[in-house]
């Protein structure tokens, strides 16, 4: 990305940082929280505090792969369409059972799927391929085909020795991981706890979402959206409303806030406007701030600061801009408080779907479509993009990053994106 250093806005003595260097000076403030166990059912979601090893080998026996008669290979040599191979059946062995006796030469053991294969026995036939007799109260199974030795059989530790890693630290628990720790024992997951997070809204015009609509004012979404955001990475949002354009009423906010939870994140008020009151308030305390501008479209307003050691971040409150400050800064922070290993959004390769002929003098985050066509992905950006838009986004699933040294781009071209949560369409 350009560097632009002397990006400035008079107001309040804005210099422009780029993304990546935002992101690490608010990155340096997103501490870990406090351990805690919770039950594995409900660790869905949640990111391992600790490295799992594996406490004895996976699977922990040899296992039968079919129904059929767990023998000796080599007992099956002389088999041929016309001469069958006749083995006493000795033992019955159920899944979850132990086998009762050993497998020696000219015996065999009849199995069942996934039951521990007896000592002795190096293979398993299916049912189908065998034929039976009872001959003086005694039971015989017949085979007329060579077994291979290994045959049908998944040996002890196939998966995983005693010892393995199982799972690294700072992963995020779903439904495989949540598999393996059951199958070894892991019935309480020691997580970190989630961060809760204060969010509220700064504006006049804003109204409830349950309140009618008035000339010159607008339901607060934003409030919503970053409701939902939070939770999507793992956070406990706390919602605290929306308040009118006063300074003093901001201040005391700010502080009850901060000294309740461990994040807040405010929408609104950051822009150069006389009625901007988040600029001003953060403004106050400079020693504080960690950035009040950054080289990006949009929400190049977004502002970070410090106080007491919570992290503050104000976002635009355009709804465009909101959703990206979120993605780009709030959803690191709450996954990094959660131990998580890879906080960031993945970053992939794909092919512009259409023209693309904005330039910008900043880095432009583009809300776009990934679809599959033919094998491979194609990125769409959104017919309507600007900062104020907010349909587009329920539309989008990844944002194109547009580096400013580019002067358009036409479909065809290859891009990075940042990969949404979502789904992508085929």
């Amino acid at each position: 990305m350009t560097r632009n250093p002397d990006s400035r806005d008079d107001k309040f003595q804005r210099r422009a940082l780029q993304v990546k260097e935002a992101q690490a000076r608010v990155i340096q403030y997103a501490n870990a929280l406090d351990l805690e166990e919770v039950p594995l059912s409900q660790s869905c979601g949640r990111y391992l505090a600790e490295a799992v090893i594996a406490p004895h080998p996976f699977p922990a026996f040899k296992r039968s792969g079919m129904d059929g008669y767990a023998l000796i290979a080599a007992d099956t040599e002389e088999c041929g369409s016309e001469n069958t191979v006749w083995l006493e059946v000795v033992d019955n062995i159920p899944c979850g059972a132990v086998p009762a006796v050993d497998v020696t030469s000219g015996k065999a053991s009849r199995i069942m799927t996934g039951a521990q294969v007896p000592e002795g026995a190096d293979t398993v036939i299916m049912l189908e391929a065998t034929e039976s007799r009872v001959t003086d109260g005694t039971s015989y199974v017949g085979i007329r085909k060579t077994q291979e030795a290994g045959r049908n059989i998944t040996p002890r530790g196939l998966e995983l020795s005693q010892g393995d890693l199982v799972l690294p630290a700072g992963g995020l628990i779903s439904a495989g991981e949540i598999a393996v720790l059951a199958a070894f024992g892991v019935h309480t997951v020691k997580v970190r706890r989630r961060p809760k997070v204060g969010i509220f809204a700064t504006g006049t015009e804003l109204l409830e979402v349950h309140e009618p609509l008035q000339p010159g004012r607008i339901r607060n979404s934003n409030s919503p959206m970053l409701e939902a955001l939070v939770r999507e990475a793992g956070g406990e949002p706390i919602m605290l409303g929306a308040i009118v354009d006063d300074l003093e009423l901001a201040r005391s906010k700010v502080q009850m806030v901060l000294e309740s939870y461990d994040f807040v994140i405010t929408t609104g008020g950051v822009s150069v406007g006389d009625y901007d009151i988040m600029g001003d308030l953060i403004s106050e305390q400079s020693g504080d701030m960690l950035f009040n501008k950054v080289t990006m479209r949009p929400g190049s307003v977004t502002t970070a600061a410090v106080r007491g050691g919570k992290l503050l971040l104000a976002l635009s409150g355009n709804p465009g801009a909101c959703f990206v400050g979120f993605q780009l800064f709030a959803r690191p922070v709450i996954g990094l408080m959660q131990g998580a290993s890879k906080p960031y959004l993945p970053e992939w390769t794909a092919t512009l779907g259409e023209d693309y002929p904005k330039v910008n003098n900043f880095t432009r985050f583009v809300r776009a479509r990934l679809e599959f066509r033919e094998g491979s992905l194609y990125a769409f950006p959104a017919k309507i993009d600007e900062s104020s838009v907010m349909v587009t986004i329920k539309d989008s699933n990844c944002l194109i990053i547009v580096p400013p040294e580019e002067r358009g781009l036409t479909a065809g071209a290859k891009v990075k994106v940042i990969k949404l949560p979502g789904d992508i369409q085929a």
